[in-house]
């Protein structure tokens, strides 16, 4: 009676290991590290935004319209609800993403406003945040490219075939992965213009 039950165990995994159900648990357990690096670099950037508005404000109070979008675009992100089934649901990561991206945008004309303030630039604190703010962009940026490629093999490994029948019986679907916002836009070459600089304030 033992020797049968042990054959059946035996023969049960050897069946799920050759239609790929190990390997796409694997694959999803990858994709949700992953997943868990992202939020945390972008975690850390939310952090550091109200101590960085904070140094700009007490420079530039009256650049009161960039500060505002700097908040609330932190406000949008901080509000939005981020469950580990957000990665499942192709809509609600594209809302994600944009808020994120709303916020990137946010940032990069506060640092921009930035420049035209020398003793702001010239402030240790500033200095100190923006340095981190820099070094966190650049973990958000290896995060997402570890998440794209975790996200390219899950996708393979539910899409392909003998794996993809066992992901239809168990109800595994392809994950939503980083896009592109506006590709045009990307493969349009910048116009560049040199202006005037602009006076110190």
């Amino acid at each position: 009676m033992r020797i049968r039950l042990y054959s059946i165990l035996v023969l049960i995994a050897s069946l799920l290991s050759g239609c790929g159900y190990n390997q796409i648990q694997i694959n999803d357990e990858g994709v949700n590290a992953a997943w868990s690096e992202v939020l945390n670099q972008y975690k850390r950037r939310a952090d550091l935004i109200p101590n960085l508005v904070s140094v700009v404000q007490g420079y530039a109070a009256h650049e009161k319209e960039v500060l505002t979008r700097v908040t609330e675009a932190r406000a949008n992100v901080a509000g939005m609800k981020v469950t580990p089934e957000l990665i499942n649901d192709e809509a609600a990561f594209a809302k994600f993403q944009k808020a994120q991206g709303e916020l990137s945008g946010a940032l990069s004309r506060l640092l921009v406003v930035a420049e035209n303030y020398p003793n702001l630039k010239a402030d240790a604190n500033f200095r100190d945040l923006q340095a981190q703010l820099e070094g966190t962009e650049n973990r958000i940026t290896v995060a997402r490219n570890r998440y794209i490629e975790t996200v390219r093999v899950y996708n393979i490994s539910v899409r392909t075939f003998p794996n993809n029948l066992t992901a239809m019986v168990m109800g595994y679907k392809p994950k939503a992965n980083f896009t592109v916002e506006d590709e045009k836009a990307i493969s349009t070459p910048p116009v560049i213009k040199f202006d005037a600089p602009a006076a110190a304030k």
